[in-house]
């Protein structure tokens, strides 16, 4: 099986691909001081668990540090089978159009990879993570630039920090958006406030492009707005995960 790695500030993700099948998957916290032996201790707990039996590894990160430790633990653990860290230089098929491509996340070119694959394009991604992604998919699958936003959880912690009278709330939708106490209203303005922020970018940037195939929600803070967005028509958790299954076909496999 492919396992598929994707390194978030937050969370990585991993899960495992039988052919274009994702059997099983998986969500730990980020933690950057984790070296490459611990980090193999976790992976293959997880992978042992389910008895799996890997045959490739692709993966991804945004934390430089721990990206370095990934290297390090694919070259030591998973050094016998093909492995594919996705960063400048290889070669996914995904055109940048952007002043300094290197500057773009290689989860936000897997995004581009997938939803294209998916759905075609144009397109927009918008990706649910430490910050709000929004990603701009061409007609021809090209990554053509988009938006960034401070993340849910983010924002939250600030507000929380910064207002001695508010505090952090479980994130769940209120019975309305007039909040009849404290924690509706700040479970209102978190909700329907971010909802309210990707239906105004997403539909700007349809306008821009004079239509889209699909507005795709993905990432882990995803089922929180998706529900009151009028905007999204797609939702893949696991749209990353699949880019890097695509790429390791066309890079690796092929």
């Amino acid at each position: 099986m492919l396992l598929t790695i994707d390194v978030g500030n937050t969370n990585i993700v991993l899960a495992t691909f039988a052919d274009e099948k994702l059997v099983h998957s998986w969500r730990i916290r980020t933690d950057s001081r984790m070296t490459a032996d611990e980090l193999a201790l976790q992976f293959r707990g997880l992978l042992e668990s389910e008895a799996v039996q890997i045959t490739g590894v692709s993966a991804c990160s945004t934390v430089p540090s721990t990206l370095r430790e990934l290297r390090t633990m694919l070259d030591k653990y998973y050094g016998d089978i093909p492995t594919m860290i996705i960063e400048p230089g290889v070669r996914t098929g995904v055109s940048i159009i952007m002043d300094n491509p290197k500057e773009v996340g290689s989860d936000r070119i897997m995004n581009t990879l997938a939803t294209h694959h998916l759905y075609g394009g144009p397109a927009v991604v918008v990706d649910f993570g430490t910050s709000t992604n929004f990603d701009v998919v061409g007609k021809d699958g090209e990554f053509l630039g988009g938006a960034l936003a401070p993340g849910i959880d983010i924002s939250v912690d600030a507000l929380a920090a910064r207002a001695a009278q508010l505090r952090k709330v479980e994130l769940v939708r209120p019975r309305s958006v007039i909040g009849k106490n404290t924690v509706e209203a700040l479970q209102s303005g978190i909700i329907f406030g971010f909802a309210g922020q990707v239906d105004g970018i997403a539909r700007r940037m349809v306008d821009e492009l004079g239509g889209v195939t699909a507005v795709v929600a993905t990432g882990g803070l995803a089922p929180l707005v998706i529900g009151e967005s009028r905007e999204i028509t797609k939702h893949e958790p696991n749209l990353t995960l699949i880019g890097l299954r695509l790429a390791f076909e066309r890079v690796v496999a092929r």
